[in-house]
């Protein structure tokens, strides 16, 4: 215990990348560890593109497409914040990066809700991450130039 908190007193690095583990935590408790089994993985792939959907013959309001894209923004984020020295101050760059980054996150995460029977595989899932991945590119590059200026 002792070693960790040294390292943290110390090491810059060390607190980014604990940031980087407890960020990725917290996604992954959202997206598998706390679902319950659904019996077909595979029942609504091509689903989930609006925010509004159709139950019973009944219109409601889902905000999942918001979600997903607002829980990868701090992630590809915190991952160029960690990382940043090794990617470069591009813009093109930053979303490159960030996109693909986002992109293998979000279809890992797919893969394994469809291998664990966690949730549904949706394609939507993974366009509505990535988004939200280069989002958070775009906004560690906004503020990296800030503060640059600052």
């Amino acid at each position: 215990m002792m070693t960790w908190y040294q390292k943290f007193k110390e090491s810059v690095f060390f607190r980014k990348l604990f940031f980087l583990a407890f960020v990725t935590s917290l996604i992954l408790f959202r997206t598998l560890l706390n679902r319950q089994l659904w019996m077909n993985p595979l029942s609504d792939v091509m689903g989930g593109w609006g925010i509004w959907e159709t139950v019973n013959g009944e219109r409601k309001l889902t905000t999942e497409c918001i979600e997903n894209v607002i829980m990868m923004v701090p992630f590809s984020a915190v991952v160029l914040w960690t990382f940043g020295e090794k990617i470069g101050n591009s813009l093109k760059k930053i979303l490159c990066y960030s996109g693909k980054i986002a992109y293998i996150f979000s279809v890992s995460i797919e893969l394994l809700q469809l291998l664990l029977r966690l949730g549904t595989f949706q394609v939507s899932d993974i366009v509505y991450n990535t988004f939200g991945g280069m989002l958070g590119g775009l906004m560690y590059c906004a503020v990296m130039k800030a503060r640059k200026h600052l």
